[in-house]
């Protein structure tokens, strides 16, 4: 049972042969687990399966987003299988792994405070979950720069970097740094930076245009919602539907969709709404069954909104009574845990306290693992 939930997201993998393999390899060790004829519990199905699920989590699935959903929902199976003894038996490793941690977290802290105040950066993230020896190799690497070439980082006055895969500039306006680019690739981005902020320009006013068309309906693009998107395809997108909308006449109010977002998909048929109260519009979608689908669906989109944003309130205020509780040196999750299974988390952490939590790095998702830095990973739906 527990091997046919989780092969259900083989067959959506197949866009990589490396995967591929990796998964067949994976069924293999799990395989053996069961043949030998004892008894799986559920810390063995953790450890058997965590090399399974780091090979395609999360960082892989990051431009997979319906894989992702796939594997998570069939991963989410495994808290049931895993004792209440689990947080006793991996405890004494997470405050080990933190310790040994600490000199690379506090230089990790350092360097980022010191390039942020030295070049006015806006802030410094990671697009992949990095550890942090990883990530001070990455800063050092930009430091090192800096002192080679000051004039030249000098231009991101203002931005936010990225640490990601590719260089470049994402549709937020964010300076990505490829982390397998050399030197020379990084310094000819941010020559480049005046043009790209020319595009930004651009981008807004294509924005603003279909706010105006559009009943006061405004597009955005959430990163964490899907795979990063450059600038320059995020422009395309804009430009395109923008075309879209100016032959027929459209009859909305310049204002009665005011407050309600849209996040435009290249490929989509047809319109949705997202739980979370935004629209998902397709690009080459029909202005006018456009405009009949946001009139049909604005008071419905604006509840969403509403209960989105109680929910995002309530989340920070119970996130916070979580770490004064339960003395937790920091509490985080993955963006795939929704608000409220973040809010129910939260309230049984508090609810039923561990000491054994105390001092630690708590980050919920779907699975219980050890990070290497020491972080400790929880299922929201985690068992007593």
């Amino acid at each position: 049972m527990l091997l046919c939930l989780l092969c259900q997201a083989a067959p959506a993998m197949s866009v990589n042969a490396l995967l591929r393999c990796t998964i067949r390899l994976k069924r293999r060790h799990v395989a053996t687990h069961l043949f030998l004829g004892r008894a799986l519990s559920g810390a063995d199905a953790v450890n058997a399966l965590r090399p399974f699920y780091f090979a395609v989590h999360p960082d892989f699935f990051g431009q997979y987003p319906r894989e992702r959903n796939v594997f998570s929902n069939s991963a989410s199976i495994l808290p049931v299988l895993c004792p209440s003894s689990w947080l006793r038996k991996n405890e004494p490793e997470a405050t080990k792994k933190y310790s040994a941690s600490l000199p690379r977290r506090e230089e990790l802290s350092r360097l980022k405070e010191e390039l942020c105040n030295t070049f006015d950066l806006a802030d410094i993230r990671w697009q992949r979950s990095w550890g942090v020896a990883h990530r001070c190799c990455q800063l050092q690497s930009l430091s090192r720069l800096s002192q080679q070439n000051p004039k030249v980082l000098s231009n991101l006055q203002g931005h936010t970097v990225v640490f990601g895969d590719q260089s470049g500039m994402n549709a937020s306006g964010h300076v990505i740094l490829g982390t397998m680019d050399v030197h020379h690739q990084w310094t000819k981005l941010f020559e480049q930076l005046s043009g790209y902020r020319g595009l930004q320009q651009q981008t807004a006013w294509l924005k603003e245009r279909i706010s105006l068309l559009l009943g006061g309906t405004q597009v955005v693009h959430v990163e964490r919602l899907g795979p990063v998107q450059p600038l320059a395809d995020h422009y395309s997108t804009l430009n395109t539907f923008h075309k879209s909308l100016l032959s027929p006449r459209l009859h909305l109010h310049p204002r009665s969709l005011q407050g309600l977002n849209m996040m435009l998909e290249n490929d989509r048929t047809s319109p949705s709404l997202h739980e979370m109260g935004h629209f998902i519009i397709p690009t080459s979608c029909d202005p006018r069954k456009l405009q009949l689908f946001l009139q049909s669906h604005a008071r419905e989109a604006r509840q969403r909104t509403q209960r989105k944003e109680q929910l995002q309130v309530e989340e920070a205020a119970v996130v916070k009574l979580c770490l004064q509780t339960m003395s937790l040196r920091s509490l985080s999750k993955e963006p795939s845990v929704s608000s409220s299974q973040m809010i129910q988390c939260c309230r049984r952490l508090v609810e039923q306290p561990s000491p054994l939590l105390q001092g630690l790095h708590i980050c919920v998702s779907h699975f219980y693992s050890v990070m290497q830095d020491g972080d400790l990973c929880v299922p929201w739906d985690w068992k007593s």
